[in-house]
This record gives C-alpha cells, structure tokens and sequence, in this order.
C-alpha cells in the first residue's frame, strides 16, 4: 500500500496493541508508575478504567515486559466472560498445573495453591493481569476474590490487576461485591490525549515505523485530528491510516487538512464513549 512510498518498514497505525509503539505518554506513565508501586506492595486489588479505545490493552501488555521474571510471576487472562469454575481453568493454565481439566473444582483449587506456594517460595509473586474485565459477571468477579484469600502466615499469594471500562465501575459498586471493592487498594484512570500528546503520538509512532525527516503530518491535520477524535487513540489510529491512504492516493508526500478531511469525510464520530456509527473507506484518486 503506502509502506514503501513514505519508506517506512510496517504500519504505523495499526489497531492491534503492540508494545514496541508505546510512546510514553503522561496518561499512560502516570498508570504503569501506579501499578508498578501497586505490584511492590503486593496485596489488594489494582484497577485501570479507561474509556474504549484508550489503550488498556497496549499498558497492560506494555506492564507484562517490564515486570522482572525473577520477582514476578504474570498470568492473563485476556478475554475473562467465564464462569467462576471457567475462571479457576484459565488461571491453572496460566499457572501451569498439570492436567488440570481432569480434577473437581475442590482439588484443581488445592492445586492451583500449591503452584502458588511454589512460585511464592522461589521468590516471585504471582500477578493476574486481567484485560476486558468490564465483562465479567458478579458471580466470576466473586470467585475471582475468593482466590485472593489463598495466603500464607505472612502474605497473599495472588494480586490481581483489572483493565477495565467504566461499566466495570457499576458492577464493583453492587451490594454483593462490596468486600470486593474494599480489597481495591490502587487505581487509575486512563484519560484521552491532549492536543500536545497525540502530536508526540503520531509523530513516535510514525519514527517506529522507519520515517525519519520532518513530521509528515502538519500541525493543521493534528488539530483537526484532535478535534474529531477527542484523543481516543484507537480512533485517531484508524485515522492516520486512512489519511496516509489518501495522501498516497493523490501522490502527495505529506498529510495535510485536506487529507484529514477527505479521511474522516464518511465516518461519523459521535464521541469516544459511542463510537463511530460507520466506517467508509474514501475513494482514492
């Protein structure tokens, strides 16, 4: 496509979450200095809330890299619509319990805390990293807190850490996961960029990809990018790559105004909570 003809080496702006373009921005750093105090301090629950596109996936896949393998013990959990006995399965996988679909809920639970006093003995503690956790249901959330009681004399042997969406917010604020909520020791909100950022945001993400020399996109097209995408990531990711889409298309070397527009010209931002309503890819010529 527009690879060789802006000489970069891969994509900039994909949607998949790939830690090699983290770019360090405030609203991030400020989330991964928490949980990295958080983590220290080894007990309780961490939540990150971030709106949908926001990037939780990208700071929690970002955190994984740099937890030190000799301290910390990482279990994920990607995708966590499970029953509580689903659950009690993904994180025996994770822990790498041997044959654990062939016991009763009582015993895999008896083995999964005799992994964890394993790996709580060679000195690293074990952290559940998980991403969507908006969509889990009462009764997994509930299990989920029954894990953590798994303890010796001296500490907890499991910290969860939950990526979220606000709805998570009103399930943690339900009656019955109240003892939940009071274990909820750090937690951050993943805001937006600003105008500032998503111009560090662009132009980073575009020198990973191989550009080097003037930033290709002017400062008109990121005002205006800004503007339609209220700094949601994802959506300023989409974007940039229909916009070098267009400028490729007309033969022109960098991204203006005119190029934004056309981009955007066919999607309808409501805002970053709804999304788009629709997606057309622009005609190019």
């Amino acid at each position: 496509m527009y690879l060789e003809y802006f000489s970069l080496k891969e994509f900039p702006f994909s949607i998949t979450p790939n830690s090699q373009f983290y770019a360090n921005l405030s609203t991030h750093q400020d989330c991964i200095n928490t949980l990295l105090v958080a983590l220290q301090c080894g007990e309780g629950f961490v939540k990150v809330i971030g709106e949908v596109g926001t990037g939780k996936t990208l700071l929690c896949r970002k955190l994984m890299g740099m937890l030190d393998e000799r301290c910390f013990y990482t279990a994920y959990i990607p995708n966590p619509y499970l029953t509580p006995d689903e659950l009690r399965h993904a994180l025996a996988h994770e822990l790498r319990v041997n044959n654990a679909d062939e016991y009763s809920d009582q015993v895999l639970l008896q083995h999964i805390y005799q992994r964890l006093i394993e790996i709580s003995s060679a000195g690293a503690r074990v952290v559940l990293l998980v991403d969507e956790a908006q969509a889990m249901k009462p009764e997994t959330l509930e299990a989920l807190r029954l894990l953590t009681n798994l303890e010796t004399e001296k500490e907890k042997l499991l910290q969860v850490v939950l990526f979220g969406q606000p709805e998570l917010e009103l399930t943690l604020n339900r009656q019955d996961l109240r003892q939940l909520k009071q274990r909820v020791t750090f937690a951050q909100n993943l805001r937006p960029l600003n105008e500032i950022e998503i111009s560090h945001y662009i132009h980073h993400r575009m020198a990973v990809a191989g550009h080097i020399g003037m930033p290709l996109f002017t400062e008109d097209a990121i005002r205006f990018l800004y503007k339609k995408t209220k700094g949601t990531p994802r959506l300023i990711n989409i974007s940039c790559h229909k916009a070098l889409i267009v400028a490729f298309g007309r033969g022109d070397r960098q991204v203006d105004l005119l190029h934004v527009r056309r981009a955007l010209a066919d999607v309808e931002v409501i805002s970053a909570r709804n999304w788009w309503q629709r997606i057309k890819w622009p005609v190019l010529g």
